[in-house]
């Protein structure tokens, strides 16, 4: 494992296979897809940052890179992707052996260029959707946080303000002298030209005859716009008076009904005003949401309370009214905000659903962050609102208006990325005939990412079997390069160039490299966002049953037993934990949608699909470290049987963090001997799992919800749902101390032994 981390620290980059099979037989074979998992704004501090433009194959359009066979006394380099000569400019005259460029060093496989332009940076543009349908208590909440949020926005950031209940309210921040705003009906939805309109946009200077009409370069004011959207220094008082008059909406709702509430119709007039007045700035839409939208054209409720929100089992049965439309609508939405360059990010804080599964689609193609809370008085939304804002060690390196584009080698075509982008369409040979996720394109749309935002992609060899006198003479290694165009933090724009090689191998010997290449962390995460895709895109899909026959052939290919003999099976250190991985996989919130609803489970797989192997692994199968007087923290196994009396286990389920205490030592802390001198150990003992819990918290973006409880308590729950039941109400009594699990899911145990007799058959 230790050397795949070692290529994520060089590249930002984990392949399920290191080592590729070569053909597309081998590769129908090996189970697991060839892919990668990618972080394009990975941080490396040794990487070099070039002050100039990269020099590009004429043919591929690749970047010059350390695995270009490079002749110095002809000046010509040959590219490895197709192969083309292409000459050096006159500028790389000097170039030797001893005296390469940057580009050119064989450890420099990623690098950036930002290329010096006179252009002044873009400054960021933050537009904050806020929901007024809300209680007092978390108007008062929602207020507080948006004030402590608007002191650490970069005093160069224009912000805009947008309050919605019935109707939409787009405030005039740039009107000091008293808050005045344009109010828009909650029910239709407005277009690009009448909000210009009805806006006055064109009051002093009269519209363009032709053309679109698009931020100062064409046809608006700058004047025209600044009333609109201020420099955070500029409109402090205005922005504050805003958020202090804030106040529930003032429209009666009757007592069976539901607030009405126009989330689409706010959400549609933000986009329209920020296409209208920065198009291509990094800019970004907050929406504050408290509750389900009821009015407008993506409504996902009716007004009666008699009518439920749709659950997991409506969508199934597709009897859930409001669903399709209302996807439509968010589909549209999320072009609009693609083609603008803008992004969505959602807050949502109630304890009802708000439409996260509906919205989800225009915050992962836009690359948005989400945040699922219970209030806006929750640490979660608080603590996360503040961390997209601060500039620490921990802040999230937000970056904007990005492209991302893949070249590889011909016999490796490109599937589709499953992350958060969108597709630009730009067909070409490297486009495989079978689409997964955002497909059939070799280049995407990045409006919003950040240093931990990994793309999927998953690949397919498209080489045909070849004979053995041949396939040992041409090269054995695949290349590929991943360009991504980004507007850094700094308002610059930089291209950064990863490039790697990967062997491939083929034929009847290929079993031990294979295995050899094998990173069972990235496998499992790659399996969990396809198992979650498909489980979004296919009818009739059965998750458990396409794992566990996954797991099976894959088990039956690379491991070692005589046939029809189970207790002869054997399987390489090299996969011994991915069966382990499958069996929480199945158990896992992406998989088990029973007890969550339609808005968990979509905001949980929005998660999955940008974070890095490392956050991915842990969502599938939480860590469990245990603190005793008898050691110190040590990891425990995930079981039941890691639970004793004289315990405190911290579990990390990256959503939820869980301190849980025996009860032996809940005893003690309830008699209060930690405040005792003589049991300052016992003390230390209560605090460590604290700092550590602490300490996760610290470096997580969605901030996890801290749990803290007993054995025996009803927050335990947090902790026994994530356990292997080996020790179930129907087994042996548990050991003393310890606990049961009232289930009837399987356990590990029981699923290995399964595994193996279907693996030999």
């Amino acid at each position: 494992m230790v050397e795949f981390l070692e290529l994520e620290a060089q590249d930002g980059v984990r392949m399920p296979w290191n080592v590729i099979p070569g053909t597309k037989q081998e590769a129908a074979h090996s189970i697991i897809p060839v892919a990668a998992i990618y972080t394009p704004l990975k941080l490396f501090p040794s990487m070099p940052v070039l002050p100039y433009s990269p020099l590009r194959c004429r043919t591929c359009r690749s970047v010059l890179n350390p695995f270009a066979i490079v002749d110095f006394s002809a000046k010509l380099w040959i590219c490895p992707f197709c192969f083309q000569r292409n000459h050096f400019p006159t500028h790389y005259s000097s170039i030797s052996d001893v005296n390469l460029p940057a580009e050119l060093f064989p450890n420099y496989t990623t690098l950036e260029y930002e290329s010096p332009s006179d252009a002044s940076p873009v400054p960021l543009v933050f537009m904050l959707v806020v929901d007024t349908c809300l209680i007092e208590e978390e108007v008062g909440f929602l207020k507080s946080a948006l004030a402590q949020a608007m002191d650490l926005v970069p005093e160069n950031s224009l912000v805009g303000m947008i309050t919605f209940g019935t109707f939409v309210q787009v405030h005039e921040l740039g009107f000091g002298h008293v808050s005045k705003s344009y109010v828009f009906k909650g029910t239709k939805d407005v277009s690009k030209d009448q909000l210009l309109e009805q806006m006055n946009f064109f009051a002093k200077k009269p519209r363009p005859a032709t053309g679109i009409v698009a931020g100062p370069r064409d046809g608006l004011s700058a004047e025209s716009i600044a009333r609109f959207l201020l420099p955070v220094a500029e409109c402090e008082f205005a922005l504050n008076s805003v958020l202090e008059e804030l106040q529930k909406d003032p429209w009666p709702v009757p007592a069976d009904q539901r607030a009405v509430r126009c989330t689409s119709a706010a959400l549609s007039v933000a986009a329209s005003l920020l296409g209208a007045c920065v198009p291509g700035s990094g800019a970004r839409i907050m929406a504050f949401i408290g509750g389900p939208s009821t009015e407008g054209p993506a409504a996902i409720v009716s007004k009666n309370l008699s009518e439920p929100i749709r659950s997991h089992k409506d969508l199934d049965k597709d009897s859930a009214a409001h669903y399709h439309k209302a996807v439509k609508f968010y589909e549209g939405l999320a072009k609009q905000l693609v083609h603008q360059g803008h992004v969505l990010d959602l807050f949502a804080c109630a304890l009802d659903q708000v439409g996260v599964a509906e919205l989800k689609i225009a915050v992962e193609r836009t690359g948005g962050i989400v945040v699922l809370a219970e209030s806006f008085g929750h640490a979660v939304f608080r603590e996360s609102l503040k961390r997209v804002f601060q500039s620490t060690d921990y802040d999230l390196g937000l970056s904007s208006n990005g492209i991302f584009e893949i070249n590889c080698s011909k016999d490796i075509k490109v599937q589709g990325i499953i992350g958060p982008c969108a597709s630009l369409e730009k067909k070409g040979p490297l486009c495989s005939d079978t689409v997964v996720g955002q497909g059939n394109t070799s280049a995407w749309k990045l409006c919003g990412l950040d240093k931990c935002t990994s793309l999927c992609l998953i690949f397919d060899v498209a080489k045909k079997d070849i004979p053995d006198a041949i396939g040992q003479s041409t090269s054995n290694q695949f290349y590929f390069q991943f360009l991504t165009y980004y507007q850094h933090g700094n308002g610059q724009m930089r291209l950064r160039v990863t490039t790697l090689s990967r062997r491939w191998i083929a034929g009847p010997g290929s079993i031990q490299d294979l295995i050899a290449g094998f990173d069972q962390e990235a496998a499992a995460v790659v399996m969990a966002r396809v198992v979650s895709f498909k489980m979004e895109t296919e009818a009739e899909f059965d998750p458990i049953r396409w794992l566990d026959r996954s797991l099976i052939q894959l088990c039956s290919r690379f491991g070692d037993y005589q046939k029809d003999n189970p207790s002869s099976f054997s399987i390489s250190p090299r996969f011994s934990i991915f069966p382990q991985f499958i069996f929480h996989l199945r158990r896992s919130q992406f998989v088990q949608v029973f007890n969550n609803s339609p808005d968990e489970t979509a905001y949980f797989r929005m998660i999955l699909n940008r974070e890095n192997v490392a956050n991915s692994v842990v969502m599938i199968q939480p860590s469990l470290i245990s603190y005793s007087f008898h050691s110190g923290p040590e990891p425990a196994l995930l079981d039941v049987a890691a639970i004793a009396a004289d315990r405190i286990l911290l579990l990390d389920s990256y959503f939820t963090v869980v301190v849980f205490h025996g009860a032996t030592i809940a005893q003690w802390r309830n008699a209060g001997y930690q405040h005792q001198p003589e049991h300052e150990v016992f003390a230390q003992l209560l605090r460590a799992p604290q700092d550590d819990s602490d300490a996760i918290i610290k470096e997580r973006f969605p901030v996890p919800r801290l749990v803290i409880c007993d054995q025996h308590g009803s927050q335990a729950r947090f902790l026994l749902a994530k356990l292997n039941p080996s020790a179930t109400y129907n087994s042996a009594s548990p050991l003393p101390g310890g606990d049961i699990l009232f289930t009837d899911d399987v356990s590990f145990e029981v699923f290995l032994d399964h595994l193996q007799r279907l693996a030999v058959q």
